[in-house]
């Protein structure tokens, strides 16, 4: 199993949420960089940048916090949060991204996010499916649909898309475990897609449940800022 460190980012602070609520936001570092390469110096080869300041304001903010991670390490990043535009994307490529999350902009205009995977294809373009009661939710998970979860995917799945990013958002930063028999239905229905969870893992014992359900990746945050999981402890899955 691949694991994936994650950096949220406010006013180029590194912070997370409980839920999804902007309003219950704790700062772990002033210096984003600098947890970076913290995970790089570990051997962790990729990292989940999220520009929280961008998924509200519907437009990337957090693209200086990006250059400098991406030009001081060799981590892979994949930068997700307000990328709305053509020129948002270009300024996440131009930043060193190497690869993007599109979320908000996959329900809300996928003509743009259909273009982006025929131009880039489905190894730099990311599908963010974040959920909550399997319907998906978007704009920095401030917005419900009506749009069910899997049949969400799979359309997505059918124009290109080789990765998924799926939160269940009621999960994420509560640190009570993650949504496995979601994230395995998921993978039943769609056994082709390399599916990244995301949000709730709060202990190794959660990683591993993920493990043996067969998920390839995922993100791990608040476990690692709040101790409950070591950087040692996570070096097992690294090769």
């Amino acid at each position: 199993m691949e694991i994936i460190p994650a950096i949220d980012i406010i006013d180029g602070k590194c912070v997370r949420l409980a839920q999804g609520d902007y309003d219950k936001v704790k700062i772990y570092s002033r210096n984003p960089e600098e947890v970076a390469k913290m995970f790089a110096d570990e051997g962790f080869r990729r990292l989940h940048l999220v520009d929280l300041d961008g998924a509200k304001a519907q437009h990337i903010v957090n693209y200086k916090v990006l250059e400098k991670i991406t030009s001081t390490t060799d981590l892979i990043v994949d930068f997700g949060g307000g990328l709305k535009s053509d020129d948002d994307l270009r300024i996440a490529f131009e930043s060193g991204a190497s690869m993007v999350t599109g979320g908000s902009i996959a329900v809300k205009n996928p003509e743009i996010l259909i273009k982006w995977l025929e131009k880039y294809s489905g190894e730099k373009i990311i599908l963010g499916a974040d959920a909550k009661n399997d319907k998906i939710a978007v704009s920095g998970w401030t917005e419900s649909t009506e749009l069910d979860l899997i049949p969400f995917i799979k359309e997505y799945v059918s124009k290109g898309i080789k990765y998924v990013i799926c939160t269940e958002i009621s999960r994420d930063g509560m640190l009570q475990g993650p949504a496995v028999e979601l994230y395995k239905k998921i993978i039943a229905a769609e056994p082709q897609v390399h599916l990244i969870a995301s949000g709730g893992v709060g202990s190794l014992q959660d990683i591993e449940m993920l493990n043996e359900a067969g998920i390839p990746s995922v993100i791990v945050g608040k476990a690692i800022y709040e101790g409950h999981i070591s950087l040692k402890e996570l070096s097992r899955y690294l090769s």
